[in-house]
């Protein structure tokens, strides 16, 4: 292993710990949940600007798309984690994969495979897991059922953003992905900013707690990312990024004693498993066409 793929792992890695602390952010904020949605994502995009180079260019209308779907994304998973579980909602959001399993074919004319179907299947039972029985209400959980269903909404929106960064990706490059993170967060900002205003007794922790969440959790978590992935398979990288699920409702136990149900804490393994098992099957069909490709 060398230096520079040593470091590089580490980057991705540091990227998943510090996305994974969101949650048990959004929740120590007594800031309402648009106004922490708003306000992170305003100093997020600040952020990304003057530290990334590639967030200044390349603003085009594909990226103002995907803009829209990943500021769908981070409002529905703020809102999601003011009334439900970190857990179920780091899980939940987990289920991309079935919708881009679903969507793939018509939107980016990816058929579906009989393995796919399989998966699909997995992830479904995953999914239904977080749904069984009834959620225990905490402080800082208070309407378990309607945070599930945000949740599960800012999956598919997460999966919208993954198609499009695909999409972009295949016509102008891998640094395309940039420029969308910063337009999707500005979108944020601006959509939630009537509903965050006006911010009375807010407390200096308040807004301590949320430009932490706005530079670091979001802002350096994507510098980490993006140097990290320039040496890092994308196998690889996907593994080392399942960190995030895994930390993000042990960061709210400890901090704010919400301890997952049996249920939650299954289906969040299936759909997690699902998706690393897509994952390596995606990325070895991948390097056996290379080979053949290469032969």
């Amino acid at each position: 292993m060398s230096l520079s793929s040593s470091g590089a792992r580490l980057r991705v890695l540091a990227a998943a710990l510090t996305f994974s602390i969101g949650g048990a952010g959004i929740k120590a904020c007594q800031l309402t949940s648009w106004q922490v949605a708003s306000f992170r994502s305003g100093i997020a995009a600040v952020t990304l600007l003057l530290i990334l180079p590639e967030a200044r260019r390349g603003w085009n209308a594909r990226a103002a798309l995907v803009g829209i779907a990943y500021a769908t994304t981070v409002t529905l998973f703020v809102l999601a984690n003011k009334l439900t579980t970190s857990a179920n909602t780091i899980f939940l959001q987990s289920t991309a994969p079935l919708y881009i399993l679903l969507l793939s074919p018509w939107l980016l004319r990816e058929p579906i495979r009989a393995r796919d179907v399989l998966v699909m299947a997995v992830v479904v039972l995953g999914m239904s897991l977080l749904f069984v029985g009834t959620e225990r209400r905490y402080a800082t959980a208070p309407d378990p059922f309607r945070g599930n269903i945000l949740a599960t909404l800012s999956g598919l929106s997460w999966a919208f953003t993954l198609m499009g960064l695909r999409w972009m990706g295949r016509n102008e490059g891998a640094g395309s992905a940039a420029p969308a993170v910063v337009i999707g967060n500005l979108i944020a900002f601006f959509v939630g900013l009537p509903f965050a205003l006006p911010v009375i007794g807010a407390r200096p922790l308040d807004w301590a707690i949320v430009g932490g969440l706005g530079t670091i959790q979001i802002g350096v978590a994507y510098v980490f990312l993006t140097a990290g992935m320039r040496h890092v398979r994308a196998l690889e990288a996907s593994m080392l990024l399942l960190l995030e699920p895994v930390l993000n409702p042990v960061w709210s136990w400890l901090i704010h004693g919400e301890k997952p149900r049996a249920w939650s804490l299954v289906g969040g393994a299936v759909i997690l498993g699902g998706t690393l098992v897509k994952t390596w099957l995606d990325s070895r069909e991948g390097r056996t066409k290379e080979s053949t490709m290469a032969a």
